[in-house]
């Protein structure tokens, strides 16, 4: 998994409350385990104008012109600003797949749905959470502003305009461990690697019938 220290990035808008997770990636798309290939489908039915369908060659077909992430001064954004209860909906991890391999490495919100919250952490997403308020004055800033970047580190868990005006956020102190470290579920496991070797060699010598062994 990909680690988060700090992020200087670009942000993009997604101006809406309650974006579901089959909003993120529909459905259609989720056949695959691979957990690659979904970045071209994410947000597909406002991306598009046209329905989406695996295997289909996305680089031909018609984008809609009003849906923000197609405009150009929001290309290689790394950020996503929304509004509250964002990744509502199934529990699906390809919605953080999704927006990984788009390229978002941040999302700011009021507030995100549990499953997906937690999710995020375990894919190498930041989720942060800043109030309501703070929310509506960074989405004034980025529409008046082209280019308009925020710097958010996770080491001091805070959001900081350009202006050099900061926002502080909470996060898990074990969660914030594995993201600065790019531990997932596995990674933390391959950490005790060595005791687990140690376990199954007196396992393996103590009771050598459970290998197949029959000396």
């Amino acid at each position: 998994m990909k680690s988060f220290t700090r992020l200087v990035g670009l942000v993009a808008p997604m101006d809406r409350a309650n974006v579901d997770t089959d909003l993120i990636i529909p459905k259609q798309f989720l056949k695959s385990i691979a957990r690659t290939g979904f970045g071209p489908n994410a947000f597909d039915e406002l991306r598009y104008l046209d329905k989406g369908e695996p295997g289909k060659d996305n680089s031909t077909r018609p984008l809609n012109p009003d849906f923000p992430l197609n405009f150009p001064r929001y290309q290689g954004a790394s950020i996503l600003l929304t509004r509250e209860n964002f990744g509502c909906g199934s529990s699906r991890e390809h919605a953080p797949w999704a927006l990984d391999e788009y390229g978002f490495r941040c999302i700011i919100a009021p507030s995100f749905a549990d499953i997906f919250f937690n999710n995020c952490f375990k894919n190498g997403l930041l989720p942060v959470v800043l109030p309501a308020d703070v929310v509506s004055e960074l989405f004034e800033e980025l529409y008046a502003n082209e280019g308009y970047q925020l710097t958010v580190d996770l080491e001091q868990q805070t959001v900081t305009r350009p202006d050099g005006k900061s926002h502080s956020f909470e996060v898990d102190a074990f969660r914030k461990h594995c993201l600065l470290n790019g531990l997932d579920d596995i990674g933390l496991t391959l950490q005790d690697a060595d005791h687990i070797r140690a376990y199954e060699a007196k396992r393996r010598e103590s009771a050598p019938w459970l290998f197949g062994i029959t000396e």
